[in-house]
């Protein structure tokens, strides 16, 4: 997956370089530390719903990508339990859409993370939260996509 700046942490790290779906979407990963995120997506053509306006699981996979790289802090696979979105605004075919994930709380092996979509003018698209759990998974050895 292409980045301008990593994410900084292994889980993450290790996580996005096997990342098909965020790739595929063109995601870029502007920052990624434990606990926060900044990852960016540009709108094409084939992401338009019928009223040519983003169709709203692409905003919740850019959201829950940058969530992803926020909450696997360690080399711990930590998967999502949950999350919600409330979508505030349309996007539109060409707009940079950004998603800035922040940690809330983290108790254990569970953690709140809020995520905000925000568009080129800095307009706020969609609001999310979601729940991660930490598993005792094994993180795959396979380092880049089967072809």
């Amino acid at each position: 997956m292409p980045t301008d700046n990593a994410p900084s942490h292994a889980g993450a790290s290790a996580m996005m370089r096997r990342d098909r779906a965020s790739s595929g979407l063109g995601m870029v990963v502007i920052a990624g530390e434990p606990g926060s995120a900044v990852v960016e997506m540009t709108i094409r053509e084939d992401m338009l719903n019928g009223f040519d306006v983003v169709h709203g699981g692409f905003i919740f996979a850019l959201a829950d990508t940058a969530f992803a790289i926020a909450c696997n802090e360690s080399d711990d696979v930590t998967l999502a339990a949950g999350a919600e979105i409330s979508f505030l605004r349309p996007a539109r075919l060409g707009q940079l859409l950004r998603a800035t994930a922040e940690r809330r709380t983290r108790s254990g092996r569970t953690g709140i993370y809020d995520v905000q979509v925000t568009d080129n003018d800095s307009a706020v698209i969609a609001e999310f939260r979601g729940r991660s759990r930490t598993t005792a998974l094994a993180i795959p050895h396979r380092s880049s996509p089967a072809l």
